[in-house]
């Protein structure tokens, strides 16, 4: 017979923070352990719902190991201008390894609208993480290279009738420009509205402008950064991420079974095969959605591969717990 204890060791291990953190002080009492269960089980919780802007935070330094604590601000998003270390912004790639752990989870528990809702967030920023080899960071305003606004370059400039740019690419490239020097509510504004529209803006640059200008003429292989860019652009015009825009009314209606997202991850794999860089999408592995580490290494022009921070967060709760 399983005891009260057993019960929250087995939901931390299919990391139901929110539940454990919930129940803790019922189970083991409101005693200091409790009570470190809990924070603990909040930062699991931030990671397993990609809260980016609150991966770190003064009180889980109290809490939370330090090599937890420095894996998740790795995949933080900085709250203001001049915060460092940059996080998300040095390098997507710790984020997009979190992304696929957490994609992996949610498919586990069967909580596909949430998998989903994060492919969805692997597609909006999918070209930022193509732009990083040429960038050496993850599109940080603050670092953007002067060529962007070089003579001849239609970056950020509105409006311009030969430019591809929606609209909404148009505004957030020129406020990206300027964004750095702005106070840090306005930097979280822009990364709440406008950051996904500037890769979107970029990668319209490198993978499917009809005209192009000379925002892009500092790329020293252009050629490379166009094929990964015209992959991530493809990845977003997929089966598997259109499921995320499927619902009858908003977002949040009809829920895809496993079975409709592994059909549309076929269909999805099918059509990005046809790039030849991503022609490994097509191999089978222990992924959930066989091929997506690989297509993201693709893109990245570098391994990419699901993390382990939910585990290990999972693992120190059961030691807790234990």
């Amino acid at each position: 017979m399983h005891s009260a204890r057993d019960l929250l060791i087995a939901l931390a291990r299919r990391h139901s923070f929110g539940d454990v953190g919930a129940l803790a002080p019922d189970v083991l009492g409101e005693g200091a352990r409790a009570a470190l269960v809990t924070s603990v089980c909040e930062f699991g919780q931030r990671l397993l719902t990609l809260d980016a802007e609150d991966f770190a935070t003064e009180i889980d330094a109290q809490t939370v190991p330090a090599g937890l604590r420095r894996r998740a601000r790795a995949c933080h998003m900085p709250q203001t201008p001049r915060e460092q270390p940059r996080g998300a912004l040095d390098s997507l790639r710790p984020a997009y390894a979190l992304l696929l752990e957490v994609i992996e989870s949610r498919w586990r528990r069967r909580e596909l609208s949430a998998m989903i809702a994060a492919v969805h967030i692997c597609s909006e920023y999918l070209p930022l993480l193509a732009f990083e080899p040429a960038l050496g960071h993850a599109g940080d305003p603050v670092r953007w290279p002067e060529g962007l606004r070089a003579p001849g370059s239609r970056f950020g400039t509105m409006p311009v009738r030969e430019c591809d740019h929606t609209r909404a690419e148009r505004s957030a490239a020129e406020r990206t420009l300027r964004v750095a020097v702005e106070p840090p509510p306005g930097w979280r504004a822009y990364f709440d509205r406008q950051h996904s529209q500037v890769a979107g803006a970029l990668a319209t640059c490198a993978g499917r402008c009809r005209t192009p200008c000379e925002a892009l003429a500092w790329v020293p292989d252009l050629d490379d950064l166009s094929a990964r860019c015209r992959i991530a652009l493809a990845f977003a015009e997929t089966p598997l991420v259109r499921l995320r825009h499927a619902a009858p009314v908003g977002h949040g209606f009809g829920v895809p079974s496993p079975e409709e997202v592994l059909e549309a991850w076929e269909r999805s794999r099918a059509a990005l095969a046809k790039h030849d860089a991503a022609r490994e999408v097509t191999e089978d592995d222990d992924f959930p959605l066989p091929g997506l580490p690989a297509l993201f290494s693709a893109v990245a022009a570098a391994p990419v591969r699901p993390a382990t921070l939910l585990a290990d967060v999972a693992a120190h709760v059961v030691e807790l717990l234990g």
